[in-house]
C-alpha cells in the first residue's frame, strides 16, 4: 500500500504521472486538491459552504479548510485499504506539517520541468467536458489520436481555454508556487522522502522503471 506525493509546479504533469503510477497500481486511490473542493462545495458540505464563501470573494482558502477537507478525505475506507496518491497537496508548509498527524507519507515525486514548456503546458491544455481526460494542443504526445474525438470517451472534442489560464495569471502562480516549494521540499528533504524526477520523460518509462522509482 503506497502513500505518495506527487509534488510539482502547476502543468508540471502531476495528474498525467498518476494516471501512469495507477496503471500499475490500479487501486490506489488518486486524489486531488481540486476535486475535493469540487466535490465538497457541489454536495454544500460545511466545509464546501466555508470554501465557497473565501473563493466568491476572490480570496485564498484557508489552510485550515483545505487541511479539513484533504482529512476527511484520507480518513475514508478506500485510501486506509488502498493508499493514496495525492496531487495539488500540500502546497504549504503548516498543509505539510499537518498532514504528517494524519498519514505516514512513503514518498514525495518532485516533477521538475522548465519554466517555458511549463507555460506552454498550462496555455495549450484542454479537457474532454464529458470525462474530464486531458489534452494540449502544443504537444504531439498529448494530442487525442483522431483529431475532434476523445481518446477516453469517444465524445466530440475542442480546443477551449481556462478563462484563468493566460500568460500573466500563469506566471504569477508559478511565482506562488516557488515561494512555497522550497520550504516543503526541505521538509521532505530531512524525512528522505524526496525523489526527483524529470516530467518531461514520464510519459517514456516503462512500469519497472516507474515501479523502481516508487520503492
Amino acid at each position: 500500500m503506497k502513500k505518495l506525493i506527487l509534488f510539482g509546479a502547476p502543468g508540471a504533469g502531476k495528474g498525467t504521472f498518476a494516471i501512469r503510477i495507477k496503471k500499475l497500481y490500479p487501486y490506489i486511490v488518486h486524489i486531488s486538491t481540486g476535486d475535493i473542493f469540487r466535490y465538497n462545495i457541489k454536495e454544500g458540505t460545511t466545509l464546501g459552504l466555508k470554501a465557497k464563501e473565501y473563493m466568491d470573494k476572490g480570496e485564498l482558502v484557508p489552510d485550515s479548510v483545505v487541511i479539513d477537507m484533504v482529512k476527511d478525505r484520507l480518513n475514508k475506507e478506500d485510501v486506509r485499504k488502498d493508499g493514496v496518491i495525492l496531487d495539488g497537496f500540500p502546497r504549504t508548509l503548516p498543509q505539510a506539517e499537518a498532514l504528517s498527524k494524519v498519514i505516514k507519507i512513503d514518498k514525495v515525486i518532485v516533477l521538475e520541468v522548465e519554466t517555458d514548456i511549463l507555460i506552454k503546458r498550462i496555455l495549450g491544455r484542454y479537457a474532454c467536458k464529458d470525462c474530464g481526460f486531458t489534452y494540449n494542443q502544443f504537444f504531439e504526445a498529448t494530442q487525442p489520436k483522431k483529431k475532434g474525438i476523445c481518446d477516453n470517451c469517444g465524445a466530440d472534442l475542442k480546443f477551449e481555454q481556462r478563462s484563468d489560464d493566460n500568460e500573466e495569471t500563469v506566471k504569477n502562480r508559478l511565482k506562488a508556487y516557488e515561494d512555497n516549494a522550497k520550504p516543503i521540499i526541505d521538509y521532505y528533504k530531512e524525512k528522505g522522502l524526496i525523489v526527483h524526477v524529470d516530467s518531461t520523460k514520464t510519459l517514456e518509462y516503462s512500469r519497472e522503471e516507474i515501479a523502481n522509482l516508487l520503492k
